[in-house]
């Protein structure tokens, strides 16, 4: 069996799980990053807002698309201090949209692409869709930071690009500068000895939700053929409106023969552009966030009551994750017996972990309250068994 379809199984065998059906409005749902408190109002009023019609073109095909690529270059040069233009933003449904557009683009039959596990779960998906071959290579399990020997040593003649996602879901790890210079440093060698350029798409969905005042170094500043992926969708915790981009480098020298081959994996992959509403009303959208000091206060409540229960777990740097070890058996049997305890988990095995399990802090507060005699009883039973 093949890694991707070990991944499928395992995603198979974890959401087919009959026990999932036992989860209700008042279960400690902390699978996945979706809401648990009401929508920002500055979210909400912005689709009230904007969902006017100012013009009988305003839900047409690309209606707002050059207003959103206006906003989002202005932003990025702004936080970046690199100058970023229109022409080099292509706005799309989230960063699933862009992920797919950009590698329909880039990859074709016989291209390696690496990733790093543990990844996000179809990362490996995308780069067989796209005809390319995934590559799989573990960060440093001690540390969570790349391991940058081993992605010396996978890289061949045939990779077309690598895929870092920083901060990391699920381990919360934000690459740090010196990582992502030597990683800089070893594409440019790489790429300069086999006369091809290597892509790095630097996924930052999570760039913005970092704690203790953690400076985010987008890895798309260290080297100059870089694309970046980023959705509103986690700043904003609206998972379900899909509004994202791919912004390609400004010191990239060649960009302009990326743009057609990207507008024509846009067209084929279902036209990946997000609604016009949303379009509209981004300049609204981009000034938002959820309360990030919230999230922070989350981890640090998980943090030290899961350590005073026995469990090892890091302090995440960034998402809205927390990567513990899991207890006494394997990771399934383990998130089976939380359930036991209405708690909803993610079992390591799923991204490629296996031993530890993904828990989100976008659980309400009442949430973890709830969970934690849940989480002591599963402790102790580990600890006798």
């Amino acid at each position: 069996m093949d890694h991707l379809q070990l991944t499928m199984q395992h995603l198979d065998r974890w959401f087919a799980n009959p026990k999932l059906a036992q989860k209700t409005p008042e279960s400690c749902d902390f699978l996945f990053g979706n809401p648990h408190d009401m929508p920002l109002p500055g979210f909400v009023k912005a689709l009230q807002t904007w969902s006017e019609p100012q013009s009988p073109d305003w839900y047409a095909y690309n209606s707002g698309e050059d207003h959103a690529r206006e906003v989002i270059a202005a932003a990025l040069t702004s936080r970046f201090r690199r100058p970023y233009v229109p022409d080099d933003i292509i706005v799309t449904n989230g960063a699933t949209g862009a992920l797919t557009v950009i590698l329909d683009a880039l990859v074709g039959p016989g291209d390696e692409v690496i990733f790093n596990l543990p990844p996000w779960f179809f990362y490996e998906g995308m780069i067989v869709h796209a005809g390319g071959t995934p590559v799989r290579v573990s960060v440093n399990t001690d540390t969570f930071d790349l391991d940058l020997a081993a992605i010396e040593a996978a890289i061949t003649p045939k990779t077309r690009a690598i895929i870092v996602n920083s901060p990391n879901n699920p381990t919360g790890k934000i690459y740090p500068p010196a990582t992502l210079q030597a990683l800089a440093d070893m594409l440019t060698a790489a790429s300069q000895r086999h006369n091809r350029p290597i892509y790095l798409i630097s996924d930052e969905a999570y760039r913005q939700i970092v704690f203790d005042d953690r400076i985010f170094p987008s890895p798309t500043g260290y080297y100059a053929d870089s694309i970046m992926v980023y959705t509103y969708g986690k700043t904003l915790l609206t998972p379900g409106e899909r509004l994202g981009y791919l912004a390609l480098s400004p010191e990239m020298a060649h960009r302009e023969d990326l743009r057609a081959p990207i507008g024509i994996s846009q067209g084929f992959t279902g036209y990946a552009v997000a609604s016009s509403l949303l379009l509209h009303g981004i300049a609204d959208l981009d000034q938002l966030s959820i309360d990030i000091k919230q999230l922070e206060r989350r981890r640090d409540r998980l943090v030290k009551a899961l350590r005073g229960l026995g469990y090892t777990v890091h302090t995440s740097e960034g998402t809205f994750y927390l990567f513990p070890r899991s207890l006494g058996s394997d990771d399934w049997t383990f998130c089976e017996m939380l359930i036991d305890h209405d708690i909803f988990c993610l079992p390591g095995s799923v991204v490629a972990m296996p031993g530890h399990f993904r828990l989100s802090l976008t659980a309400s507060d009442a949430m973890i309250e709830r969970a934690l005699p849940g989480f002591a009883a599963v402790s102790d039973s580990a600890q006798t068994t």
